[in-house]
């Protein structure tokens, strides 16, 4: 499948560069298209992927078009893209808060739209991407969609409504990640350990975390109290984090930012 990116900011770069990466679609299978010419040149020339000069240019060279702009570019960038002759070609959003619905009141009913909610992760492999469909999409092409996201970590059809959940609880979520490695690292640093290494002790222990949650199949409550001797240094540590609020905050987090997701869609 040939591919075209509109837009390559943090999250689309990271979904090209992890794509190309994983041999799923070499770098002449990409193509892309950017208002900044200079960072799209420069872009071009670190991935090898094709340049294009305009959406139009973009959507001639691809079967598959990915929207990878600001919600508020959209309404820029939408009318030059319903200009274009989409035919049969799919549409793939990722766009926060920007619905299938709204997409379709640019494009007309019968374009194919496919909504993703990714993250960033999926420039190194570990990405985990949302993905929802309109009526016009069919098995197989769908099929194929939730494939080019596989192949940059795990892509599970979701249900639309669902998405300003997705963007809470995976979108946005390695940003609350990056939070605690980095105060468990400076920690460490703060305890006598060389910085780097510190950084890396702290990132290879959420990792392993994580890893133990989805290839255990145990619940992620049983994990912790497995780890929990009584008495022991661990249950020392995760009594002050529950005692201080942990799990409230991280929820109230999350929601801030689903509520934020809403708010954009309206």
């Amino acid at each position: 499948m040939k591919l075209g990116f509109i837009g390559a900011g943090n999250m689309g770069g990271a979904i090209i560069k992890g794509y190309i990466a994983s041999g799923a679609g070499g770098a002449k299978s990409v193509t892309v298209f950017d208002r900044d010419a200079e960072k799209l040149s420069a872009f071009a020339a670190e991935t090898g992927v094709t340049a294009a000069q305009s959406i139009a240019a973009l959507a001639g060279l691809s079967d598959a078009i990915v929207l990878a702009v600001k919600p508020n570019n959209f309404e820029e960038v939408l009318p030059e893209l319903a200009a274009a002759p989409l035919g049969e070609r799919l549409l793939i959003s990722m766009a926060a808060g920007v619905s299938i619905a709204h997409i379709e009141g640019f494009l007309g009913g019968n374009a194919k739209i496919i909504r993703i909610m990714p993250n960033t992760p999926a420039m190194v492999g570990a990405g985990m991407t949302a993905v929802s469909r309109n009526k016009h999409v069919r098995d197989a092409e769908f099929e194929r969609a939730l494939g080019i996201f596989a192949s940059v970590g795990r892509a599970e059809p979701v249900d639309e409504a669902l998405m300003h959940t997705v963007t809470g609880v995976s979108g946005s979520s390695p940003a609350y990640a990056y939070i605690f490695i980095d105060a468990l690292a400076k920690c460490a640093a703060e305890e006598g350990m060389d910085a780097v290494q510190a950084r890396v002790f702290a990132a290879q222990a959420v990792l392993g975390a994580a890893k133990m949650v989805l290839e255990t199949g145990v619940d992620p409550l049983t994990l912790r109290q497995n780890v929990c001797s009584p008495g022991g240094t661990t249950i020392e540590a995760v009594n002050v984090l529950l005692r201080n609020g942990f799990e409230d905050n991280i929820a109230e987090a999350m929601r801030a930012c689903i509520e934020k997701s809403k708010r954009l869609a309206k």
